[in-house]
């Protein structure tokens, strides 16, 4: 459980990462706060950092519920992914929004796998435990 904990912690320190590059864009291009528009480059950065924020309301809830039922090899392996997407998510939103789609399904499709393994875990323990 360690390794998942660990990787749980780097996701987030990922996600204040890519927040310290927002706050980086909004100073070499000139986009004062509040405002979240002004310059396509940093609204590229700030997407990123939307778009890792809302997953993370889907990671963070899949690892828990699938760390209680699924090989914790698994779940690491699908927290690694997603990491590893997000990454590849950045460089490649950032030069070209379009070529997002590798990056965004690794970071993704790791979190279905965690949902749908944990909702089969859960409706199995159920099953064997009689509801």
């Amino acid at each position: 459980m360690a390794l998942v904990n660990l990787l749980v912690v780097l996701a987030i320190v990922q996600f204040i990462a890519f927040a310290l590059f927002v706050a980086s864009a909004r100073g070499r291009y000139g986009v004062a706060a509040p405002a979240i528009s002004g310059h396509e480059i940093f609204e590229r950065y700030h997407r990123v950092q939307m778009n890792t924020l809302e997953l993370l309301i889907g990671l963070i809830p899949g690892v828990w519920i699938a760390s209680t039922y699924c090989n914790l090899y698994f779940v690491a392996a699908m927290v690694a992914t997603y990491l590893v997407g997000r990454s590849l998510y950045f460089r490649a939103y950032i030069r070209d929004p379009k070529s997002r789609s590798l990056g965004f399904a690794a970071s993704f499709l790791p979190i279905v796998a965690l949902l749908l393994a944990g909702a089969g875990g859960a409706i199995w323990s159920m099953l064997q435990n009689g509801i």
